[in-house]
């Protein structure tokens, strides 16, 4: 029974890599597709699980949803999530002026990581919104509103110019082109929100696993960037060295980080090799969220392999601690 379920593993295992792009590929490109759910296109051309990771928007292409969502790579650490019956044209896919135009409906823009030298902007109803610090950022066409969860934003319409705060929307048909607060948790339960939230968790999953895969010195690292994890089949943020929180607070842990120190006591051993991060209201202020991973949140025996195929419980014996697959493994 037991090399029954090693050889399984060992064949999910292969399976994952031998469907992936090689080890050390190029690195994605702003605008590829990292996420297809439902009905989505570019063009002509219905996306789908196997559109991920092999299509790109090229400028001046459209990607557009109907009951549908797509995740689409902007500069490393920047995600941009179409929500349903949306449209986005890419602008510009250059890693120094990144830009895309929301169309139509509604999308939102997760950033973890910015450099001075980037320029990420959002067009939508003639204005152009850029986008200043690591944050959460919704765009609502259909609405002409722009709303900074966090972070910081500066909005330029024709020869005018607004900051945009934490907190603060801005209404791009109002004349008065001013900002107001609004109420944060009014949104966290929207379809968008949660579907964005529920991505960056499993980014943070999958980070755990490529940092893994991609330590210091392994084939195919090259410091920050996207890299490609075979589990959750689309590539992932990797740091260049420590670890950080996302802005919905996920961990993403460096593969320097992972190598020598690894998810440590006090950060609990979240989902297939995540750390979940502080978050208030929990006891003590973590979580132990744990599919095969010790109940204290202690992680043990930090290895290269453990943490990279820990989907399958490799740390606990069995999938997930359970003998199936739940909660995550592989997510299409």
């Amino acid at each position: 029974m037991r090399l029954s379920r090693l050889n399984l593993v060992a064949s999910f295992f292969l399976a994952a890599i031998l469907s992936a792009p090689a080890w050390g590929a190029t690195p994605a490109l702003p605008g590829t597709v990292n996420y297809v759910e439902g009905q989505a296109s570019i063009g002509s051309e219905a996306l789908n699980s196997k559109s991920v990771g092999s299509t790109t928007l090229e400028a001046g292409q459209t990607i557009s949803t109907a009951t549908g969502k797509a995740e689409i790579l902007m500069t490393p650490g920047v995600f941009f999530r179409l929500g349903d019956d949306s449209a986005a044209t890419l602008v510009s896919p250059s890693l120094t002026n990144t830009e895309i135009a929301l169309a139509k409906g509604q999308a939102m823009v997760e950033v973890d990581s910015i450099y001075k030298d980037n320029v990420l902007r959002v067009q939508e109803n003639g204005a152009a919104t850029q986008l200043l610090k690591t944050g959460i950022y919704a765009f609502d066409a259909n609405n002409a509103d722009v709303r900074v969860f966090q972070g910081e934003a500066l909005v330029q319409d024709g020869d005018r110019q607004v900051k945009v705060k934490a907190g603060h929307e801005i209404a791009l048909n109002n004349a008065a082109l001013k900002t107001t607060k609004f109420d944060k948790r009014e949104y966290q339960d929207t379809d968008l929100y949660r579907f964005s939230n529920l991505r960056s968790e499993y980014l943070a999953e999958a980070n755990v696993d490529a940092a893994g895969l991609y330590y210091s010195g392994a084939p195919g690292w090259f410091g920050a960037g996207w890299y490609w994890d075979p589990w959750l089949v689309g590539y992932t943020w990797l740091p260049g060295d420590g670890f950080f929180y996302s802005p919905f607070g996920w961990g993403f842990y460096s593969p320097l980080w992972i190598g020598y120190y690894g998810p440590y006591r006090g950060y609990p051993y979240h989902g297939y090799g995540a750390a979940r991060p502080y978050h208030p209201g929990y006891p003590g202020g973590y979580v132990a969220h744990s599919y095969g991973g010790h109940p204290s949140g202690e992680f043990r025996g930090p290895t290269h392999a453990s943490v990279g195929v820990s989907h399958f419980g490799v740390m606990g014996g069995g999938f997930h601690g359970g003998g199936g697959f739940s909660g995550g493994g592989f997510h299409r």
